[in-house]
């Protein structure tokens, strides 16, 4: 409830969702089946991490040219911005189910474009494709969920499209490792997130339309006839006037700023409430990003190469582990969510973020420092013509330069070929190609070219963990419920997508700079960049996003009315106004 503008939220105990799951199974229903959106968003942003590695392989000029890389990666990205702008405006003007549909058809699309390409820029615009179905299923799926289900459960049931968004990127990774050796791996990789999308668009043909939306657009006997599948009895009633009131403002809304997608969008920019939750919803949306998680989700194997694993199936096999911790994350935030607060799992989650990005900086320096000596004789005779161009000249007499070790080999763009007897020590820099790779390994020898072997790489796959642990039922999952809940009804299509094209634009930032970064100032500094962006993010959650856990819609907008301030910055008499039984 809200009483004079301070917001009294309500203790939530996780039994009660699935007492109220046990007696209106058909809630569950309509979750899982709008949540196989996530999934799909979750497949198709976690499965190029591993299709990239070889689809390198396949072609060369992809492999040699980190921008096309990058590209690759990012296009789902930079579509999804397009598919999150547009779906905004979808999902007023359509409703909420027909926008899921048309979202199953652009990811049936998208991955017969990539399973079938002939050459890499195909598998960018079949990336293109998906990622207009993932921007509008990433504000779609969670919109549809939350106005399907009640507001004392409403986060444990939106934080389920988080889990299927996570078990998504999870599912994408046993597919990666299940198609490793079989002929036409990437494209089965790609190729194979048309089978849900096909699933979800037969169920969304069967379920019914956002009772909110129906009841907006003068369908209020449907609207009616689905808040009784989902709401006891006697609370229907008091569900339909909430509905009624907001309707009504919003009408007398329009009547003012009129009825068109830009008058609707100049008035919500004009509207305080609206205002307020933007500013709380873009915060949550960007500061997700600005963590560099979908670095770890895009690039975890190659982060992990990074670390000294140099086999394409090792790396896939160990970002395995940081996707099932962030599916086991999702779950936890489920079942805190209703009953410890979005805000303050948010501010918890930044605290342990920033942590961990702080030690994987100080453990990638490390392996640097630690990377091996360069062997001048092994890297002189290992085969003809064999030697890096650029470590050549040290190859005579004169010793050659204390710095030059594996990692100065790697930046100068050759290979390195490690220790027959003991990885960790001095080894030959030689000429990066599949010819030495394939020579390096018929010695029984490791060839390293993204990453160099050190005793301290498996301490990035425990920050890598412990990272993914912090972030998932915090920073992994409450954005997208803040987003789904806090704007009003009648510009919350609009707004939403404003929001989520400011995650998806940063998340194509970060992940369209984050090779780029690592070549320019190392992993080490990579890290310590996103510590100092989650730093910043911290503040501003802590600043604007109020806690708005097991409120109405409407008590939400009463929230915004008078302006969010946290706690430190109230006035004195609002604080002991709050304090008062």
């Amino acid at each position: 409830m809200v009483e004079e503008g301070i917001a009294k939220t309500e203790e939530i105990d996780f039994l009660e969702v699935w007492s109220t799951i046990w007696e209106t199974p058909y809630i569950l229903r309509l979750a899982l089946s709008a949540g196989i959106g996530g999934l799909l968003f979750g497949y198709d942003t976690g499965v190029i991490s591993g299709a990239l590695l070889y689809i390198k392989e396949d072609y060369s000029n992809v492999d040699k040219k980190t921008w096309l890389q990058e590209i690759i990666v990012s296009m789902t990205v930079a579509g999804a911005i397009v598919g999150a702008a547009i779906g905004g405006w979808y999902n007023d003007k359509f409703g909420r189910r027909m926008s899921i549909i048309i979202a199953d058809v652009l990811f049936l699309v998208g991955a017969m474009v990539m399973a079938i390409a002939p050459a890499p820029w195909v598998i960018i615009i079949g990336r293109l494709l998906v990622g207009f179905g993932v921007g509008m299923a990433s504000i779609t799926s969670p919109l549809y969920i939350s106005e399907m289900s009640p507001a004392r459960i409403r986060g444990a049931l939106v934080s389920t499209n988080s889990f299927l968004i996570t078990g998504g990127q999870f599912l994408s990774y046993l597919i990666n490792l299940a198609f490793v050796h079989t002929p036409g791996t990437w494209r089965w990789m790609l190729g194979i997130s048309a089978v849900p999308a096909v699933i979800q668009f037969c169920l969304m043909l069967s379920l019914p339309e956002s009772p909110r939306w129906l009841y907006r657009n003068e369908r209020k006997e449907e609207s009616r006839d689905i808040l009784e599948r989902i709401y006891p009895a006697e609370k229907v009633e008091a569900e339909i006037a909430a509905l009624k009131e907001s309707v009504m403002a919003e009408t007398a809304d329009e009547d003012i700023i009129g009825h068109t997608y830009s008058a609707k969008l100049r008035g919500a920019l004009a509207n305080p409430i609206v205002r307020q939750g933007l500013a709380a919803g873009i915060t949550v949306q960007v500061a997700q990003q600005f963590v560099g998680i979908n670095t770890v989700m895009y690039y975890s194997p190659t982060i992990l190469q990074f670390a000294g694993y140099a086999s394409n199936k090792t790396a896939m096999a160990l970002a395995l582990i940081t996707s099932g911790l962030n599916a086991v994350g999702s779950v936890v935030s489920m079942m805190f969510v209703d009953s410890y607060g979005r805000r303050r799992l948010m501010i918890i989650s930044m605290f342990g973020i920033i942590t961990c990005l702080i030690i994987l900086a100080a453990v990638f320096s490390e392996a640097s420092i630690q990377s091996p000596k360069i062997d001048k004789k092994d890297s002189k005779k290992f085969a003809l013509n064999a030697t890096c161009p650029a470590f050549a000249p040290f190859t005579s007499s004169h010793a050659p330069p204390s710095n030059w070790n594996c990692m100065k080999c790697l930046r100068s763009d050759c290979g390195f070929c490690s220790n027959a007897a003991q990885e960790y020590g001095p080894g030959a820099c030689i000429v990066l190609s599949t010819d030495m790779k394939a020579l390096c390994h018929s010695k029984g020898r490791t060839y390293f070219k993204d990453g160099c072997p050190s005793e301290v790489g498996y301490l990035a796959i425990v920050f890598l963990g412990l990272y993914i642990i912090v972030y998932a039922p915090g920073m992994g999952t409450v954005p997208w419920i803040v987003n789904s809940e806090i704007y009003p009804l009648r510009y919350r299509g609009i707004a939403g997508g404003i929001a989520a094209v400011s995650n998806w634009t940063s998340n194509l930032i970060v992940s369209e700079t984050f090779l780029t970064l690592t070549q320019a100032v190392g992993s080490s500094g990579t890290f310590l960049l996103f510590a100092g962006s989650s730093l910043i993010g911290l503040f501003f959650i802590w600043l604007l996003v109020p806690e708005t856990k097991g409120l109405q819609f409407e008590e939400v907008e009463k929230l915004l009315e008078g302006g969010f301030r946290p706690y430190l910055l109230r006035p004195s008499t609002e604080v002991k106004q709050e304090e008062t039984p």
